[in-house]
């Protein structure tokens, strides 16, 4: 069984490139998010994921942990790619998404990162009417995927695991899906 985890900043279009990539890979996809906002939601302590992020960082901390054991007993059958955020940023800064306790439950393969030019995830940001999204300037989302570069390293290190950058340009979707398949296959 492998275990892969993507990630890109919001706008990156990282479930967008999954979304097509899983056409052709045999693949369970778990949405990191979605699992968290399902414990999150059964507490009754938030009503969509946006607000996930505004949670103190003892209560996120305590989701991810419940996140991550739920998944973990998924993946003993199937391959996994776990969909979600190496870094979210909160009003405190920067946190984690895959802490060391997240991380020696789900033991990664891989962890690949999808990102795009700051100027298109912003656009796309612009675009997207069905989320709640801080608007940023370019150099926050330029740092904001450095992070993710950073962050993604060093969980590497912790997990013996590779990292991949899949470049998800406008008008190149296809480019980026070949990629993904070809790292995954």
């Amino acid at each position: 069984m492998k275990v892969v985890v993507i990630a890109g900043i919001p706008g990156s279009g990282s479930t967008t490139v999954l979304d097509h990539a899983l056409e052709n890979l045999d693949y369970i996809n778990v949405n990191y998010g979605d699992a968290m906002l399902q414990i999150a939601q059964e507490k009754g302590i938030v009503e969509d994921r946006d607000e996930l992020r505004l949670l103190s960082s003892d209560v996120q901390k305590e989701i991810q942990k419940s996140a991550a054991k739920s998944i973990k007993e998924r993946s003993k059958l199937n391959n996994i790619i776990v969909d979600t955020h190496c870094t979210i940023k909160t009003p405190a800064g920067f946190l984690p998404g895959l802490p060391k306790w997240v991380l020696e439950e789900l033991q990664p393969d891989i962890f690949v990162l999808i990102e795009a030019d700051a100027d298109e995830i912003l656009l796309r940001r612009i675009s997207d009417i069905t989320r709640t999204r801080d608007m940023e300037m370019l150099k926050d989302i330029n740092l904001h995927q450095e992070m993710n570069r950073s962050v993604s390293m060093a969980y590497a290190a912790l997990t013996g695991a590779t990292v991949k950058i899949i470049e998800n340009h406008n008008d190149q979707l296809d480019n980026s899906v070949a990629d993904m398949v070809e790292t995954l296959k």
